[in-house]
């Protein structure tokens, strides 16, 4: 089943490197600077370098904006990606495959009466935004500086095709380790809890983790779809908007790596933080909108008059239809999944103000003598909580969170299943000493659980001011809790 549902996933993977790729690779394909099956090759090679080296995963926002609890779920919800992605590259058109999965998550909230982060959601679209808009003036500016140091550096057409080949070839490489390391847990990411492979040992130097071992899969699937059918997005970029030159498509390539730097660097924000500046939210950015805003930035500063509006138009059309669309095919997709084939799509979520909870909601400075009718009642959906909730308390939204985070009902049982399947090289022996020792013991909510953690060994708590260490315990605490879950079901 598992090879099943990974299918999917798989899907995915393949539809994402069919269009991914031209992100990396596309301005230099269509400026015939560097052919197509020598660009794949390069691609290929990096895209499952990066996913298995530094494969972190997708950024922490889209787990905000709604998490899929159910592996049938899951499964839907990377297909309905792929097919919305497939569909929008059969047809030549650079989508965003965050796009996509960000509509099927939303899709599957809706279909499961889940709650969706509108605040997470606000950030992602607004960097749909943001950011072709910030790639077409980085890549407007790069080109004039480089084509003032060009002319003024006196260098000869030979020396200046040598040099832009090399810059494309370089560029692309580190696009493609960065697609790989960034995109794979999109990919696969969401199956890593249920995994069934083992850790493998290399000649005693080398650690495979069974997390490596998946995003290996998913990786190659990425490679194949580059190989198989990533050349028309790849000229729809590089020849479809407009003429392109290779320094033009180098220029390019850099804006858009720069692009995606600034909404992916947690150094960049500290220090833009420090020195009283506003941070760029650190939300998964689109490299194929990204991309495109810097074809376009390139061509006005040519005047414009190269630049195939037509084209234009009908990419900016599939980029509103993406989400759109894969949340329609997500949404009709579970239906049938849990009504025709009686698979169960969701686990569903209940809410009950406790006793313990109403203690943490009042040690947390909010009144709950206005909570009293609710005490133990059971309510069904995270959106009918939140509504008893509003209609008797007047919450912003860190409050409303804690509240619900407090009440939420998350019956675990902490097997010796998923102790001994603990594989995240950052979780310490201690850690893992405070986990084993909690084995057979119950909890109601998830809190709970973290307290116990915590009270058990100190390399469990959240240390005041410093947010790198707490973001990455909160990041270590939701795959324990996943792993808990998934040898639940």
């Amino acid at each position: 089943m598992f090879a099943f549902f990974l299918s999917s996933g798989l899907f995915l993977g393949w539809s994402l490197g069919a269009n991914d790729a031209a992100n990396v690779f596309g301005t230099a394909v269509g400026t015939r600077m560097i052919s197509f099956r020598k660009a794949a090759v390069y691609c290929g090679i990096f895209v499952i370098l990066g996913a298995v080296i530094s494969g972190a995963g997708a950024a922490r926002t889209l787990g905000e904006l709604g998490s899929v609890n159910a592996i049938a779920g899951a499964f839907v919800v990377a297909l309905a990606a792929a097919i919305t992605v497939y569909g929008l590259t059969y047809l030549g058109y650079p989508v965003s495959t965050t796009q996509a999965i960000v509509g099927a998550i939303i899709g599957w909230s809706l279909f499961a009466g889940a709650l969706i982060d509108y605040v997470a959601l606000e950030k992602i679209v607004l960097s749909w935004v943001i950011s072709p808009v910030l790639a077409g003036i980085f890549s407007a500016l790069l080109y004039m500086l480089i084509a003032y140091s060009t002319r003024h550096a006196k260098i000869n057409m030979f020396n200046l095709d040598s040099l832009t080949r090399s810059g494309l070839l370089i560029a692309g490489v580190a696009g493609a380790y960065a697609l790989g390391a960034n995109n794979i847990a999109n990919v696969v990411g969401i199956f890593v809890p249920i995994s069934p492979f083992a850790d493998l040992s290399i000649l005693g130097v080398f650690r495979f983790s069974g997390a490596q071992q998946l995003f290996f899969i998913g990786a190659a699937a990425i490679a194949i779809g580059t190989f198989t059918y990533g050349k028309r997005v790849m000229l729809t970029v590089g020849q479809g908007i407009t003429e392109m030159s290779p320094v033009a498509a180098l220029v390019a390539v850099l804006a858009n790596a720069l692009v995606l730097f600034l909404f992916a660097s947690q150094d960049l924000e500290r220090f833009l933080l420090s020195i009283g500046l506003p941070a760029f939210p650190l939300v998964p950015v689109s490299s194929s909108q990204a991309i495109v805003g810097s074809v376009i930035g390139i061509g006005l500063v040519k005047g414009g008059r190269g630049i195939r509006w037509r084209v234009l138009g009908e990419i900016a059309g599939a980029w509103v239809v993406t989400p759109l669309a894969a949340i329609l095919i997500s949404f009709i997709s579970l239906f049938f999944l849990q009504n025709v084939f009686q698979q169960k799509t969701y686990i569903p979520v209940k809410y009950q103000v406790t006793e313990e909870a109403e203690q943490r909601v009042r040690a947390a400075g909010i009144r709950t003598t206005p909570l009293g009718d609710m005490i133990e009642q059971t309510y069904l959906s995270a959106a009918e909580f939140r509504k008893a909730l509003s209609q008797r308390l007047k919450l912003d939204s860190k409050d409303m969170s804690l509240v619900m985070s407090a009440a939420k009902i998350d019956h675990m049982v902490v097997t010796l299943q998923a102790v001994n399947r603990i594989s995240d090289r950052a979780i310490t022996d201690g850690q893992k000493k405070a986990v084993q020792t909690l084995w057979g013991k119950h909890f109601t909510h998830r809190w709970q659980l973290e307290k116990a953690l915590a009270d058990l060994s100190p390399e469990w708590r959240m240390k005041p001011g410093d947010k790198d260490r707490n973001v990455e315990l909160r990041r270590e605490l939701d795959y324990i809790h996943r792993l808990i879950r998934a040898n639940m079901q």
